[in-house]
């Protein structure tokens, strides 16, 4: 179309800092120049544990977000935003538990009466359940972990609806796993929970998009940061050879690494920016290849 120019690089460093270099022209008006990809957004972060939660605050935090961040942990909490802060970010912290509705809401509503609305959420509370396959898993033990990964994510996201509604948009990201589409020994309970999570991102996308608020999941695969970097130690105390133990990870995953925490972190933030605004009801599988949705 004459008149309609248009070029945009993402410029994502080491350094943790995202920016959206741009410039965007409908005839001769310039809309977009050097903005940072979550610039001014208000994001809630549940789930702020050592791994994921952490670079998901700093990375959001980088890249222009301020941040409310919940965990059960307020010691931990409290360094994140030492972190945070200490590189020139906003953030709020609040001890949550998202078995807990009114801890959610808590969470939420300081959020909002800090940095005056909410814009985008990412439910990553984490709990895994007991390491057993579907022949000896115990039936009463599957709640505890529903309670934690799909019905604290409803009451994260329902905490956060009136104030995406009032303010005309929201984006909520649900991080999910690859083993709800590539079983995994052992993660019987986990990946259950979580595929009623990926259930219920679309009847969210569905329930919600007449208000503007978008919702999807990211599938996250093996992922390079303290956790698993804990279980290949655990593996190597245990006798193995550092190098075969990695190496049987990352010969499943065409790329051939494991996916590093902060590329994993960054998927996430996308989905919470403006460049994915017209994209709801999404799966994204983030593994690095190693399972290709058809």
């Amino acid at each position: 179309m004459a008149g309609h120019h248009k070029t945009v690089y993402l410029q994502m460093a080491d350094s943790a800092e995202c920016v959206i270099h741009a410039k965007v022209r409908w005839g001769s008006t310039e809309l977009l120049e050097g903005v940072l990809l979550l610039d001014e957004k208000v994001v809630v972060i549940s789930g702020v544990g050592p791994g994921l939660g952490r670079t998901l605050a700093l990375e959001a935090a980088a890249a222009g977000a301020r941040v409310v961040l919940g965990a059960r942990s307020e010691t931990f909490l409290s360094s994140v935003v030492t972190e945070v802060e200490a590189r020139g970010g906003a953030a709020l912290a609040l001890r949550t538990d998202v078995t807990e509705g009114e801890q959610c809401q808590a969470l939420v509503s300081a959020g909002a009466e800090r940095f005056g609305r909410i814009d985008g959420l990412v439910n990553s509370a984490y709990i895994h359940g007991d390491w057993a396959t579907m022949d000896s898993a115990d039936p009463e033990r599957f709640g505890e972990v529903f309670d934690v990964i799909c019905q604290g994510a409803v009451r994260m996201a329902q905490a956060c609806l009136p104030f995406m509604r009032e303010g005309g948009s929201g984006s909520i990201v649900n991080v999910s796993t690859l083993s709800t589409v590539k079983p995994f020994p052992g993660e019987a309970m986990y990946a259950a929970a979580k595929g009623a999570l990926n259930a219920v991102t679309r009847h969210m996308a569905n329930d919600y998009g007449a208000m503007g608020i978008r919702v999807n999941a990211l599938r996250m695969g093996w992922i390079g940061g303290a956790p698993v970097y804990a279980y290949i130690d655990q593996q190597v105390a245990g006798g193995a050879d550092r190098e075969a133990v990695i190496a049987g990870i990352t010969s499943r995953i065409p790329l051939r690494e494991i996916p590093p925490e902060v590329d994993c972190a960054r998927a996430v933030l996308m989905f919470l920016s403006d460049f994915s605004r017209v994209v709801s009801g999404a799966s994204l599988d983030v593994n690095g290849g190693e399972y290709m949705a058809p």
